[in-house]
């Protein structure tokens, strides 16, 4: 099973944002113990050294957990920020916006593009320029109706919702056609990770992990 294969499987993806370093590596350690397969490491466009910040997180990630978690960047820009990830070994590259030169250095380097759209134009020209699956985002903004009307026409474009993703809303994004979600703040929750909470974090994973089960059943 390829690693994207394994993610329309799993369709669950835990986003890091803003969690220091010590933290993120404690955190992914607990993440992989109750069974998350897919961890997003952002890169933060509001320090001046984020490529550098973000790159060593993954290359930590990558030594720690590789061996079970499938490690991506996220919030990627730029094709620095593409290279960068690739060399920190990532294995997918995923933004909130589409931009081609990003989406074909990241195919070029071997890994998953999953750029960020909202639009079906948008979709469709994300999907055109070689995206392997489009984050839809913001997708509590656009709402499950938009989901249900998107998916008429563009039934074939595998696509990743952020935005609004909870246990509640899940088994809801996945009945309209999403293929996978992307959630950070339900899970590493700021206040748990500032107090180092990691049995908490633990339960909210699996019950993430239990919510895309309950809606496969």
């Amino acid at each position: 099973m390829t690693t994207f294969e394994l993610l329309l499987k799993e369709k669950l993806v835990i986003i890091s944002r803003g969690v220091p370093k010590e933290t993120l590596l404690e955190a992914a350690e607990v993440l992989a113990d109750a069974g998350i397969r897919f961890l997003e490491s952002t890169f933060d466009h509001r320090i001046d050294n984020c490529i550098e910040e973000n790159a060593e997180k993954i290359a930590f990630l990558k030594k720690r957990v590789g061996d079970r978690i499938h490690i991506g960047a996220g919030t990627v820009l730029n094709v620095k920020e593409v290279q960068a990830a690739f060399d920190a070994g990532c294995e997918y590259i995923i933004a909130p916006n589409t931009k081609e030169a990003v989406v074909k250095e990241t195919k070029r380097l071997g890994m998953y593009s999953m750029p960020g759209a909202a639009t079906a134009t948008e979709i469709c020209d994300a999907w055109d320029m070689g995206a392997d699956m489009v984050k839809f985002f913001p997708a509590d903004d656009l709402g499950m109706h938009y989901i249900t009307n998107l998916r008429g026409p563009l039934p074939h474009i595998p696509l990743m919702a952020t935005g609004g993703v909870n246990p509640q809303t899940i088994p809801e994004f996945l009945k309209r056609g999403i293929n996978a979600v992307g959630t950070g703040i339900t899970v590493l929750r700021p206040d748990l990770v500032q107090a180092k909470d990691y049995a908490a974090i633990s339960a909210l994973a699996k019950e993430h992990i239990q919510a895309v089960k309950d809606a496969l059943k």
